[in-house]
């Protein structure tokens, strides 16, 4: 399952690639990386917010945590502001991956992706909580902070994330359409040159 976690990243990350060189090369656009080196990630905040999944942290932020964060600071004051918007944020995030691997699987969701954020977005707010009491009194050594982020994600992923992910089958699927890529260019290769030898 460890090597799930790491294969999961690395095609996200090769595919995400393979997109932006095709958007560059036709048409000339520069899409912004997918990640900034998560597995180098020394919180929860660096993690889901400079690191993971850039493209949805640069679309939720705007749409989600900051009229959430405005709203609520008018309610709740400055200070405690930023605990709603990170649990609205968090909640949105689980329900769009539920309705993803709905679509992915067509499989009745168990809402242990939804779980799996709303630990996330309390654990982060914790995160959030404890800085500010601490007050940059203390700080944990950067390798420390990286072993504990990394070790919490994949180990909560492990237990509430990728349990739904191959309940839909989505490896399977994925063996599937890397296959059929793999036939479509043999024989587009074939056809070439045949095209060519003659």
């Amino acid at each position: 399952m460890v090597i799930y976690c790491f294969h999961i990243y690395l095609s996200l990350d090769i595919i995400l690639a393979i997109v932006s060189g095709l958007a560059r090369g036709l048409l000339g656009l520069q899409l912004e990386p997918q990640f900034n080196e998560p597995y180098l990630s020394t919180s929860l905040q660096d993690f889901w917010g400079r690191r993971w999944n850039l493209i949805v942290t640069r679309i939720l932020r705007p749409t989600i945590y900051k009229p959430v964060l405005s709203l609520s600071a008018n309610i709740l004051g400055r200070k405690w502001a930023p605990i709603p918007a990170v649990m609205a944020t968090f909640v949105v995030s689980g329900l769009m991956h539920e309705l993803i691997f709905y679509y992915l699987g067509r499989v009745k969701p168990t809402w242990e992706i939804t779980w799996f954020f709303l630990l996330h977005g309390v654990c982060l707010n914790l995160e959030i909580y404890a800085k500010k009491v601490i007050n940059g009194r203390f700080k944990l050594p950067r390798i420390i902070g990286t072993i504990l982020t990394v070790g919490f994600v994949m180990i909560t992923g492990l237990w509430l994330f990728f349990p739904q992910l191959l309940r839909c089958n989505s490896d399977v699927r994925a063996l599937a359409e890397y296959e059929a890529i793999g036939a479509f260019f043999k024989d587009f290769t074939r056809a070439v040159k045949s095209t060519f030898s003659r």
